[in-house]
């Protein structure tokens, strides 16, 4: 029961009796927020620079009009600007991976490789299994992909996420980096660099708009495969977007469709219902103490798409 009554406080609509206010476009921050070492060591490792690899996605992507009317069509079914799909690409062919033609190519081959062979799991233990000990009673299955899996990340975090658990020892880290990462080279994947437990997250939604099959936990080839595929991937990451927009306005009380820096930020972090509940109970505090409320902030890959934005407006526009 008390887990229960943490995740409905965490998903409920903190703001829902203040207005909604619209956040500005451009950044925040002056200058851009540091860049964590990760980053810079996976750069230097392939002798590049951030501006270069920036540079080529662009180009990649500026030459590609088959991939842009694509991501115009799909920005169009979700009711989104095209401007949060190329913002989300840029920023993790900067920072996270080299550009997506080559990059495609190498997991297609290592998914055709291991076939049915993989799943998801943790130290032999399934993670459709996991998900049925008693710690997730709480999460409602029939609630929707969204908030069954947001649930089940929050369960993690407070019951599993680096404790020992009915003598079992979990690692500190992530839902999505421990259970749904079978393949060594990373757990994103595909154009829109993907973690699988992404596109469970969205495949209601996804199944809803694109009218794509639904993914499920126990058939880890299928849900690779959709966020291998470029037209898939192109949905699971405008429902992503169009997530964390509507937990920004429903919980936070801001509208963040304006602002690609902000929508990229949430696409590289991720948890956007949890993060828009902490801004709003930090904007409920600030209001105790009459100070005004709190913007949403971008972090380094969310500052580099708002510095670059009249640009990769300009090149999607063509």
């Amino acid at each position: 029961m008390a887990i229960s009554a943490v995740f409905v406080m965490s998903m409920a609509p903190l703001s829902a009796m203040a207005a909604v206010d619209v956040v500005p476009p451009g950044n925040r921050s002056a200058k851009q927020p540091e860049i964590p070492g990760a980053s810079k060591r996976r750069t230097q490792a392939t002798k590049s620079t951030f501006d270069q690899k920036y540079e080529k996605i662009r180009d990649l992507i500026a030459e590609d009009d088959r991939l842009k009317r694509k991501i115009r069509s799909v920005s169009k079914r979700y009711g989104i600007d095209p401007i949060h799909i190329i913002g989300a690409l840029v920023g993790e062919h900067t920072y996270n991976v080299d550009a997506y033609d080559r990059l495609q190519t190498y997991y297609i081959k290592a998914v055709s490789y291991a076939g049915e062979r993989f799943r998801f799991e943790y130290g032999g233990e399934k993670v459709t299994d996991f998900v049925d000990r008693p710690q997730f009673e709480a999460c409602d299955e029939d609630a929707g992909s969204a908030k069954l899996w947001t649930c089940r990340e929050d369960v993690w975090e407070s019951e599993f996420r680096g404790k020992t658990v009915d003598g079992k020892k979990f690692p500190n880290d992530r839902f999505g980096a421990v259970f749904f990462q079978p393949f060594y080279a990373g757990q994103t994947f595909g154009l829109g660099q993907l973690n699988p437990l992404t596109a469970l997250v969205h495949t209601d939604r996804v199944n809803k708009v694109s009218r794509l099959r639904k993914l499920d936990a126990g058939n880890a080839a299928r849900v690779y495969e959709a966020i291998m595929d470029p037209d898939s991937t192109l949905a699971y990451m405008a429902a992503s977007i169009v997530e964390s927009i509507e937990n920004y306005r429903d919980i936070a009380g801001f509208d963040i469709s304006g602002n690609p820096g902000i929508t990229a930020t949430l696409y590289n972090v991720g948890r956007s219902a949890k993060r828009a509940q902490n801004l709003a109970e930090t904007n409920r505090k600030r209001a105790n103490r009459g100070q005004k409320r709190q913007l949403p902030t971008e972090n380094y890959y969310g500052w580099l798409v708002n510095h670059h934005e009249d640009e990769l407006r300009e090149m999607i526009a063509k």
